[in-house]
């Protein structure tokens, strides 16, 4: 079947994808994730690789479900800026923690957006980007190294934590070392929630399946004629999942009930 034939067979679900991008959201979500998943696409007769960030809200029921779309080259301010802004005029006036991984400009387009919002480094990110730097037999006890820093109870048993961890590995892996320093400022802000949102937070379990199992049905492709095209499978990938699981992308979030109580004394008057 031709690649014409295809497009227009496609094209019929064009209105529901823009339906989809442009549905009113929940007015508040406790938790936001954003991550990325890497496409080929043809820009002026030139592939190039351009990120689809992917957007995953848990609701005050614990439940996931994707927000949203976007593709671009680059990131910055202005570009998270449009993105939140959008997420914003869709009705989610309030987001209390946004999980994202070394997102260039998007910290600052949340301070302006949503003021109240705590940006969140994703540690499981954190912990593999320090992990790569340790041999494959290694990573055992590395990983039981990491522990007592995400988590200590306080960022002065995180930083001693710290110390200790860096004395055992600068020598055979500086590279780990250096991920915890760089995104040292990043990760703090963990250490002030309780174990329960500590919980919630650290299990990305849901969006990484998500990416997971949108990176099998788009890197069969070589790359994708359009923009367009590339949105129109991401889109069907995301309605199958939501199919196959009755309607959620999710159950629910394991410990949903404890940490929602804790969000509500730790973020006083924001749930509804």
């Amino acid at each position: 079947v031709s690649a014409a034939t295809i497009s227009r067979v496609t094209d019929v679900i064009a209105d529901e994808v823009a339906q989809w991008q442009n549905r009113p959201l929940e007015s508040v979500y406790p938790i936001v994730y954003i991550d990325a998943i890497w496409l080929k696409i043809r820009d002026g007769g030139v592939v190039v690789n351009k990120a689809c960030h992917v957007a995953v809200g848990v609701d005050v029921e614990g439940l996931k479900q994707v927000l949203g779309l976007w593709l671009g080259t680059s990131e910055g301010a202005k570009f998270w800026a449009n993105v939140l802004t959008e997420i914003r005029n869709r009705g989610a006036a309030d987001i209390l923690i946004l999980c994202c991984d070394g997102l260039t400009g998007l910290p600052a387009a949340v301070n302006s957006i949503y003021p109240q919002t705590v940006v969140q480094t994703c540690v499981v990110h954190l912990l593999r980007s320090a992990m790569k730097y340790a041999s494959y037999g290694a990573r055992k006890a590395m990983a039981r190294d990491m522990r007592p820093i995400y988590t200590a109870p306080t960022v002065q048993a995180a930083e001693l934590a710290m110390e200790a961890f860096a004395e055992t590995w600068q020598a055979t892996a500086p590279g780990a070392v250096l991920a915890w320093r760089n995104a040292w400022e990043d990760f703090t802000p963990f250490l002030a929630f309780t174990p329960e949102i500590r919980k919630v937070i650290y299990t990305t379990n849901q969006i990484e399946s998500i990416n997971y199992q949108l990176r099998k049905i788009t890197k069969t492709r070589g790359s994708f004629p359009s923009d367009e095209a590339a949105i129109k499978l991401v889109y069907l990938g995301i309605r199958n999942i939501e199919t196959t699981r009755g309607g959620e992308l999710g159950t629910g979030t394991q410990g949903w009930h404890q940490a929602l109580n804790a969000f509500a004394v730790q973020f006083p008057n924001r749930l509804p």
